[in-house]
């Protein structure tokens, strides 16, 4: 059984890009024994043209590979308060939130509850996946998760809203903790993944930047490759931004930036 993890950020309605990147893994995939391991990082829906879609490549990909998780992110639980606690937050809407209603119901100039939780009835798996979505997920020395953690507090104990929507008290601590943590939620410049002595990040801002990024780990051999989505349509390795803040990375193994790419373009 493969011990590796395809680790993706941000999608926010993505969805082609997220297409891309799932082709490149089915190809990848078959070096090893044994069906991918897919974790999306949160934030599927909101501000880009295609949420809908993007969920629906969620969700078939969990049915596909059923190893693989869907973390849940701030604007995916936004979402999922919308379908099933019904309130209407308004909140969402003005932070990307009309881009999914959209992408599900179309384009008109008022939504209702009833509208809202209409999406949730013709589209249970969708509200399912979100449902089921962990926070956080420790693997070897890896731990899984969308925005983040307080760093003076162990996992089991880690808050909702810090794992949803850290900011700078995580990404700017100095230190090693006991994983390396592997998220997105904030927004990298220039959309490159940065590696710190603590952290592999991953959102490389996808719907402005068209770029979409991956951690490829092997949670055993601590062996980690990174891919993003390119202009010419295929999905290439990247060199990581190596963050050394005093304490080198936590980049163990030798850079592998072959330029290799995936055979299927979008």
């Amino acid at each position: 059984m493969t011990s590796t993890v395809y680790a993706i950020g941000d999608v926010h309605g993505r969805s082609d890009l997220l297409a891309r990147m799932i082709k490149f893994i089915r190809e990848h995939s078959q070096r090893f024994e044994g069906e991918p391991r897919v974790f999306f990082l949160g934030d599927i829906v909101d501000r880009g043209p295609d949420s809908c879609g993007a969920m629906k490549i969620v969700c078939e990909t969990l049915r596909c590979w059923p190893r693989s998780r869907l973390l849940l992110g701030n604007h995916d639980l936004f979402f999922r308060d919308a379908m099933t606690k019904q309130n209407f937050v308004r909140h969402w809407l003005e932070n990307g939130g009309l881009a999914t209603l959209r992408s599900y119901i179309g384009d008109y100039p008022d939504y209702s509850l009833d509208e809202m939780i209409e999406i949730g009835e013709r589209f249970p798996d969708h509200l399912n996946a979100l449902r089921d979505a962990p926070i956080i997920l420790p693997i070897g020395r890896y731990v899984f998760v969308h925005a983040g953690i307080d760093p003076s507090v162990p996992l089991s104990d880690q808050d909702l809203n810090v794992c949803l929507q850290a900011r700078t008290k995580f990404t700017e601590h100095i230190g090693l903790l006991s994983h390396v943590v592997v998220h997105g939620h904030t927004p990298l410049d220039p959309p490159r993944p940065v590696i710190t002595e603590n952290r592999i990040s991953l959102d490389t801002n996808a719907y402005h930047s068209g770029v979409l990024s991956m951690a490829v780990i092997d949670t055993e051999r601590d062996d980690v490759e990174l891919f993003s989505t390119a202009e010419d349509g295929f999905v290439r390795s990247v060199a990581p931004v190596l963050l050394n803040r005093g304490l080198g990375t936590a980049w163990t193994t030798t850079v592998r930036n072959s330029g290799s790419t995936s055979s299927v373009a979008a």
